[in-house]
């Protein structure tokens, strides 16, 4: 089987653990039924040998594969990973969801990209990356007893994402352990209606809302602290066309939204002010989660 799943850049300003959108840059684990067990990475993380002995997707796999079969058998997986590691693009909501995806595919048992979104949150309980991971598209996502519910809104071909990815990680653990145990009455009434208008801008397409709606107080800039050039990089894309700049995720990646007409513009104009980083004009994906037998 072939199991693909998209990037996801997650929060997008003021909606902190509940807002995310997937991204067209794909991982893709190949899983064959073997005589011997073995593991290839390719791409991302290929010159790391700890994730060959500490593979999560592989922990995941064998514990739903043996529980739906009451078996343990020998599988040969080969992964592609194109999402940069530990750079707020999702990567690890693409091993979850793809792990407990390919055990059921592999076992037999169908399942529904519903059901693997709540079983998904006992690996990660905020669902602003993995249900855009699963879904695809725009999603707004809350959790209520143990459940995901979402809605989600698919993105059109005349918006692009041009995305800034530095050589250094963010921790997200580390970095949540920065921010406020509590936020003034003041804060939280301008996140609630800045991510309150964002999705109604997202829904109805009015792109020049976002500006104002990406706008945050919670936690983007406590975690752009730790590495200050970011500032520079979001008010260098505001300036050059980007309908809104956010940190993606915990970082260190910045998320640009752009018109698919300037998007090769606003990333030749990052890229030269910033040759130190990787960036890349993407497209969004709305089809999320593929399972191919």
């Amino acid at each position: 089987m072939v199991i693909s799943v998209p990037a996801t850049s997650a929060n997008m300003g003021p909606g902190f653990d509940t807002l995310g959108i997937a991204l067209n840059i794909r991982n893709i684990v190949k899983i064959k039924r073997s005589k011997f067990f073995s593991v290839s990475i390719k791409g991302e993380g290929e010159k790391n040998p700890r994730l060959k002995g500490n593979n999560i997707f592989i922990s995941i796999f064998n514990d739903y594969y043996k529980n739906l079969t009451g078996k343990i058998d020998k599988f040969r997986f080969t992964f592609y990973n194109n999402i940069p590691l530990s750079r707020g693009l999702g990567s690890s909501s693409a091993v979850i969801v793809s792990a407990i995806a390919a055990a059921y595919e592999a076992a037999g048992v169908s399942i529904s990209k519903q059901k693997i979104l709540n079983l998904a949150l006992q690996y990660e309980p905020h669902p602003d990356n993995i249900t855009p991971a699963v879904m695809g598209g725009f999603n707004v996502a809350v959790v209520e007893k143990d459940k995901i519910y979402s809605l989600k809104k698919e993105m059109p071909s005349s918006v692009n994402a041009v995305v800034v990815i530095p050589k250094r990680s963010i921790s997200t653990a580390h970095s949540r352990t920065r921010l406020p145990k509590f936020y003034s009455k003041d804060d939280a009434v301008f996140n609630l209606s800045r991510s309150s208008l964002l999705v109604s801008a997202m829904f109805s397409e009015q792109w020049d809302l976002l500006k104002i709606a990406s706008k945050d107080r919670m936690h983007q800039n406590i975690r752009m602290k730790s590495m200050p050039i970011l500032f520079e990089v979001q008010k260098t894309a505001l300036e050059n066309g980007a309908l809104m700049s956010t940190l993606s995720g915990s970082g260190s990646t910045f998320f640009n939204m752009v018109h698919e007409s300037d998007s090769k513009r606003v990333e030749n104009v990052l890229k030269k002010r910033f040759p130190e980083f990787e960036v890349r004009a993407v497209a969004f994906d709305n089809t999320g989660l593929i399972i191919e037998n």
